[in-house]
């Protein structure tokens, strides 16, 4: 899981006096070329969307685990950039491009979150904005705003 390994100097803590305030969470995620923030954080509440590539914005080979395993490790890494944890997530979302993935990715995602588990969704879609990805996380985490 240990994928980001320049973690604690590349995130950083925003000032959260004013809890309605929205702010992005910094982190090392590739830098998207879309008019998006990988995660923010307001009212106590950081919404992230999560998806399958490398540092480099490339979707990770693999098939659906590897997939799974990279958006996974990309949630943990975003949490942490927000002094939060896998035990803070209160929702996943989790988008699929085919029924037949399910069973792995919950194997995967049981790897990762243990009892009590976040609420979950899971979808099955057409298809997602890259074409050859194959999962997609959409994840709602509480933060502490006592940073």
């Amino acid at each position: 899981m240990a994928v980001f390994t320049t973690l604690k100097q590349s995130c950083y803590k925003v000032d959260v006096n004013m809890k309605t305030q929205s702010y992005p969470v910094q982190t090392e995620l590739f830098a998207s070329k879309a008019p998006l923030e990988w995660a923010i954080v307001n009212n106590g509440t950081l919404y992230t969307a999560q998806i399958p590539i490398d540092q480099t914005g490339v979707v990770v080979d693999g098939g659906i685990e590897a997939q799974t395993r990279r958006t996974l490790d990309n949630l943990v890494h975003t949490l942490e950039c927000a002094g939060e944890s896998l035990n803070s997530v209160l929702q996943v979302l989790i988008y699929v491009t085919d029924r037949e993935y399910l069973a792995t990715v919950n194997k995967v995602y049981a790897e990762y979150f243990k009892a009590p588990y976040p609420n979950r969704a899971a979808i099955v879609v057409a298809g997602l904005a890259r074409e050859e990805m194959l999962v997609e996380l959409v994840v709602y985490a509480a933060v502490n705003a006592e940073l």
